[in-house]
């Protein structure tokens, strides 16, 4: 999110518990006290919030609970320790209304983080749909019939995945169409999203695999390794890299980055500019001690133990440390291979005065991702160059490169918006008609800009139009006029006729109306 103090980037978490009647119904476990399902769903949450307390501390995190109205329980925040302790505050209500915790979820989200930053819900329900007005099926069956400030709120105003985490087994969701509208959530919300269900009988083991899993899926930490040389680092990138359907592709097929993140090479900030990219993300260091466990990644915490732990982090020699550095002193960044044909850089990037983070932004797949710095293949060291491209005294760039063909907006192109520039374009070429054969080579360049214009618009008549103007010149011409005139106006209107009837033969687009030749001409001709 773009803000006065920097760019942070995050992916925030919306948890949405089911509160209603439905969720206190007892399960029975053996050999234990009895539980309801909503102490299964607690259960669960708590071990999704412990993983991501660890693996996940720079998220953000809101807790919401519902039934027929919804109430934001904790707003967005990284203590995880205050979502534990509001999971076993939670009170019973009434029936279930989903749609009501959607619109929640709607504006939490739109009120803290806009329309733009991607966002995951996790929606936890036992699968009842309520009944009666307000329950999903009626949502459901009345969303065609609504008016616009009454929509339903699928799909989110925001990017979004939905998962939807079920207390209760495939075979009960499918004793009813309990399953078939939940799936018609996610459909709703253009595909983005899943809904697990626990394998098996209720119980506490089965609920904590369902949950591995949705942590398996969405919540799992992208650690790669950095290298450049001989020199690694290991890294964490958060938030986590999506993978990238191609569009053009016949059979898209999504492309992943690669756990080895390959340095390729340095060039200039002004160089790159301010590309166009698909995400920024974090790059964390992740020291190992000499038996190559985890230390940290160096992300601060209240824990002592993790103070210590950073403590030791912080005087471990780390490749990633002294790549930043060197970035922010040198004003460089470095070009990173994240896949075949797939490139992105790493560069630092200051949050405040004192602070910086090492980012990496990810380029769009392919061989050119950057036209003005060419294909990424061709790229080289300045050694490789007959001359330094910088020049002796670094006061030149060897980019942006210039394209070998013109770009249309580069062009003088003609433009006819009011009737006044068609007047002044047709009127120019009328003077100099006048003034033949002193002004061929002036005639026959806006005779042509006219003719190309019009055969680009469509506009054939105007060519007509034009043609029976120079013919009535031809007839106005005093007897003084030289002879070659005459000629050319006639030969000129001729080939707009020719043009205005759109045979491809005489009006095709990249061919110009040339002088005619005459005994007349004589030296005139051959200077154009």
């Amino acid at each position: 999110m773009i803000g006065n103090t920097g760019i942070i980037f995050i992916m925030p978490t919306v948890v949405v518990m089911d509160v209603s009647l439905s969720m206190t119904r007892p399960v029975s476990i053996e050999g234990s006290e009895e539980y309801q399902r909503k102490h299964l769903a607690a259960h669960g949450l708590t071990m999704l919030f412990e993983h991501m307390a660890t693996n996940y501390k720079l998220e953000f995190t809101a807790l919401v609970v519902f039934s027929s109205l919804w109430e934001l329980m904790v707003p967005f925040t990284r203590d995880y320790n205050t979502l534990q302790e509001a999971l076993s505050n939670m009170d019973d209500y009434d029936k279930t209304c989903l749609e009501s915790a959607l619109v929640g979820v709607c504006n939490i989200v739109q009120q803290e983080w806009g329309g733009a930053i991607p966002c995951q819900v996790v929606l936890v329900t036992d699968g009842c749909l309520g009944i009666g007005r307000g329950s999903l099926r009626h949502s459901l069956a009345t969303q065609n019939q609504r008016s616009e400030s009454n929509r339903f709120p699928l799909p989110f105003p925001f990017p979004s995945k939905l998962y939807i985490m079920c207390m209760a087994n495939l075979e009960e969701l499918q004793s009813t169409d309990s399953l078939e509208c939940l799936e018609r959530l996610i459909d709703l919300n253009n595909g983005e999203g899943q809904i697990f269900t626990i394998d098996g009988p209720l119980c506490l083991k089965n609920v904590q695999s369902m949950f591995g899993k949705l942590i398996d899926l969405a919540y799992t930490p992208f650690h790669a390794v950095l290298k450049c040389g001989h020199l690694t680092a290991d890294v964490q990138v958060f938030p986590r890299p999506e993978p990238f359907v191609v569009d053009e592709e016949i059979d898209p097929i999504p492309k992943v980055i690669n756990t080895d993140l390959e340095i390729v090479g340095f060039i200039d900030i002004a160089d790159i500019s301010s590309p166009p990219v698909l995400s920024r993300h974090l790059v964390l260091p992740i020291a190992l001690n000499k038996e190559g466990d985890e230390v940290g990644t160096g992300i601060t915490d209240d824990n002592e133990d993790e103070n210590s732990a950073n403590q030791i982090a912080g005087k471990i020699p780390n490749f990633c440390v002294l790549l930043h550095g060197s970035l922010k002193v040198e004003g460089m960044v470095a070009i990173v291979q994240l896949g075949p044909e797939w490139h992105g850089m790493l560069y630092s990037q200051a949050d405040s005065k004192k602070k910086s983070n090492l980012m990496m932004s990810l380029f769009e797949p392919g061989p050119e991702p950057l036209p003005w710095l060419g294909k990424m293949a061709q790229l080289g060291p300045i050694s490789d160059a007959k001359e330094n491209p910088y020049g002796e005294d670094d006061n030149k760039s060897p980019f942006p490169l210039q394209p070998k063909n013109k770009r249309s907006y580069a062009q003088n192109v003609t433009v006819w918006i009011k009737p006044s520039g068609l007047q002044t374009d047709v009127q120019k070429i009328l003077r100099n008609a006048r003034k033949l054969p002193e002004k061929t080579q002036t005639f026959y360049k806006e005779l042509n800009r006219l003719r190309k214009a019009a055969l680009a618009f469509g506009f054939l008549d105007l060519l007509k139009g034009v043609a029976d103007m120079l013919e009535r010149e031809c007839t106005l011409l005093p007897e003084t006029a030289h002879p070659d005139a005459a000629f050319q106006l006639t030969h000129a209107a001729q080939q707009l006729k020719l043009a205005s009837t759109g045979t491809s033969e005489y009006a095709a687009y990249d061919q110009n109306i040339t002088p005619l030749h005459t005994d007349f001409s004589g030296s005139s001709t051959e200077r154009i």
